[in-house]
């Protein structure tokens, strides 16, 4: 879960790193994800204790982009994937890459770097359907050029 993108959680989830109840280091990558996705104490309790945390505790942390009741996980998350599918594949790639690299720029740089990125986009075929799709009140027919 610390490793998706976002995340749809049945109401009835649990989640945690339990390494430490047998003697191990959550290694794979769950603690460096944690700590910089959760609060520093939250991140601490829970891996310190290798308790569970409820999924609704989770959403609350903000790890969860829909709490839903148990059973639905699946459509909601497919849904979720349809609506981000509809968008122009060029833009939401860019908007991804902006959005995970831009923690780590330097504040003088960022707007040149997020250009660097979103300019492409902007000149693309796509950028152009998007706009003659709105224009004619018509779904855009996306190329990914």
């Amino acid at each position: 879960m610390l490793a998706c993108d976002l995340v749809v959680a049945a109401s009835d989830s649990r989640f945690g790193l339990p390494e430490v109840k047998r003697g191990l280091v959550a290694a794979g990558g769950g603690l460096l994800r944690l700590s910089r996705q959760v609060p520093f104490h939250l991140a601490l309790e829970w891996a310190l204790t290798g308790g569970f945390v409820t999924a609704a505790e989770a959403s609350r942390a903000g790890l969860v982009n829909r709490l839903v009741p148990p059973g639905t996980a699946l459509a909601v998350a497919v849904g979720l994937a349809t609506d981000i599918a509809r968008n122009g594949p060029l833009a939401v790639a860019a908007t991804k890459r902006i959005l995970t690299e831009c923690r780590d720029w330097p504040m003088a740089e960022e707007f040149e770097r997020m250009r660097a990125i979103s300019g492409p986009v902007r000149e693309s075929a796509d950028a152009r359907e998007g706009a003659l799709a709105f224009k004619e009140k018509r779904a855009p027919r996306w190329t990914g050029r």
